[in-house]
């Protein structure tokens, strides 16, 4: 099954409509600390394995990193081991930044 890509429109609507996501961000924590979206969840790349609890199955996980590479990663290895609704941020935060919220800092 393929994983859904959603643009940074796509994903400030979702938040605007208050649907019910788990934004995972996935890249290491001073990217974090440097930048992310209000909500997110930090959960570096390669601790996903040991972390699988901390997801919430329920909702939809939308994956977040850098430029979409991490999170695209991170998203298949999610859909390898059951998660069913899964979506990558396209363009990860920096897309984020140029097409939703200025304030986010770039790097």
């Amino acid at each position: 099954m393929p994983i859904k890509q959603l643009s940074a429109i796509e994903l400030k609507s979702k938040i605007q409509e208050k649907e019910h996501l788990f934004l995972l961000d996935v890249r290491e924590p001073f990217e974090f600390t440097h930048a992310h979206i209000d909500g997110s969840v930090l959960i570096p790349l390669n601790q996903i394995p040991q972390r699988l609890r901390e997801i919430d199955m329920e909702q939809e996980v939308v994956l977040i990193c850098h430029h979409g590479m991490r999170s695209m990663q991170a998203a298949n290895f999610l859909a390898q081991v059951g998660f069913r609704n899964i979506s990558n941020l396209v363009g990860g935060i920096d897309a984020w930044s140029i097409e939703v919220d200025s304030a986010v800092a770039r790097y």
